[in-house]
């Protein structure tokens, strides 16, 4: 989902600013404003969207000089300077979008969940870029943003370190019709050495404490089930129109290798780096050139050892529920994420164990039936009857 040429000025609009990605891409702009080169690219940030972080969302404008503005939680919106152009409530996302948005911006998915789907087709109908690493996009629309992409001349550049490790060994002068197989990293999180029993009963201060990387409690609850994973699969899938027969994952505890694409002469392409979001951030900005860097480089000699593992289907069951959904295509992907993040959410709140996430997650893709996902309306049907499904049935798993 790539195309186009340099890009010398670019307007950028982030949906999602306080979040971990959020708050990297804004660290990745400072740095390419300090840049002393002539070559690389200048950016403007015009929009800024939040979730109900209202001082965060004012600061950041402050800094950057953004006068649009977008609050999903109204109670917030006190905060916020009333010089601004301010949206609030459940659509300002998509409504900052079409009020601001131009043909040629960047706009940044950060969104946590599926909310950010509207936003984000707006932000492709108005003839944006999107830098994406809000993946429940393209889980639950994953058939519509593509049609929605390939009527156009936008490109969807992927944020999550995984998936640009892909692109950018299927856009170093590769086809992608040459590809045999996508390997996915996954660090194997903080159960990766815990037997399943022990799994089944962990304690969220346990699952929320991740190894290697710092991400939001809905990510890295994710990363421990390696939900995260599966969802990253299905969005693979979507991003380089790969079957589910040619992707899989391997535990990777280091972060290191991203991931792994291996072509059909054998060779296989891998994308090293420190485990810094920054990177992939800054690389979707500039894409596709590449500009001096701000996360720190590989030291090969204190590297040491790169150890893989497969995954175990008995104690990570999501991987392979990935491929179901995949294989089942149509509004299977908007199920599963939808009894994911009830689930998650249920887990965090103390009401089901860590061991039910993916047992809920599995037990609503078996009873809710699939149906086509040819439009926003036939998604959002498939979540909020998920949502429904899923609440009525947490009960029978406390």
């Amino acid at each position: 989902m790539a195309n186009g040429g340099i890009t010398t000025h670019r307007r950028v609009i982030i949906l999602g600013s306080s979040g971990s990605i959020g708050v990297n891409t804004l660290h990745v702009l400072r740095h390419l404003g300090e840049l002393d080169e002539n070559d690389v690219p200048t950016f403007e940030l015009v929009g800024l969207a939040v979730g109900q972080r209202g001082e965060i969302l004012e600061s950041q404008a402050q800094e950057f000089n953004v006068n649009d503005v977008a609050i999903a939680e109204p109670s917030e919106a006190s905060h916020i300077s009333s010089s601004r152009r301010i949206r609030t409530g459940e659509d300002a996302a998509t409504e900052l979008i079409r009020d601001i948005a131009r043909p040629g911006d960047l706009v940044v998915a950060a969104m946590v969940g599926a909310r950010g789907i509207p936003a984000v087709l707006a932000a492709i109908e108005c003839g944006c870029d999107i830098a994406l690493a809000n993946k429940e996009t393209l889980v639950a629309a994953g058939a519509l943003v593509r049609a929605s992409a390939q009527s156009s001349t936008i490109r969807i550049i992927p944020i999550d370190s995984e998936h640009s490790a892909i692109f950018q060994a299927l856009y170093a002068g590769n086809h992608p019709s040459e590809t045999k197989r996508i390997v996915l990293t996954a660090s194997g999180g903080p159960f990766r050495t815990w037997e399943a029993d022990r799994i089944q009963s962990a304690t969220a201060a346990e699952a929320l404490n991740h190894p290697t990387w710092s991400m939001g409690p809905k990510v890295t609850i994710d990363s421990a089930t390696l939900m995260n994973k599966a969802l990253e699969l299905i969005e693979a899938h979507w991003l380089f129109e790969v079957p589910s027969h040619q992707l899989d994952a391997v535990i990777h505890p280091t972060s290191v290798v991203h991931s792994f694409v291996e072509f059909i002469d054998g060779s296989v392409i891998a994308q090293l780096s420190p485990p810094d979001m920054r990177m992939p951030i800054q690389l979707a900005l500039t894409w596709p050139q590449r500009v001096i860097g701000c996360s720190p480089t590989l030291d090969f000699q204190r590297l040491g050892e790169l150890t893989f593992e497969p995954v175990d289907p008995a104690r990570f069951p999501a991987i392979e529920l990935a491929r179901e959904v995949i294989d089942a295509g149509g509004t299977a992907g908007a199920i599963l994420n939808a009894a994911n993040e009830v689930a998650v959410e249920a887990f965090l709140a103390g009401s089901i164990r860590f061991g039910n996430i993916t047992d809920i997650a599995r037990n609503t893709f078996d009873s809710i039936d699939v149906t086509p996902a040819d439009s926003l309306e036939a998604i959002q049907a498939a979540d909020d009857d998920t949502r429904r499904h899923v609440n009525s049935q947490l009960s029978s798993f406390s």
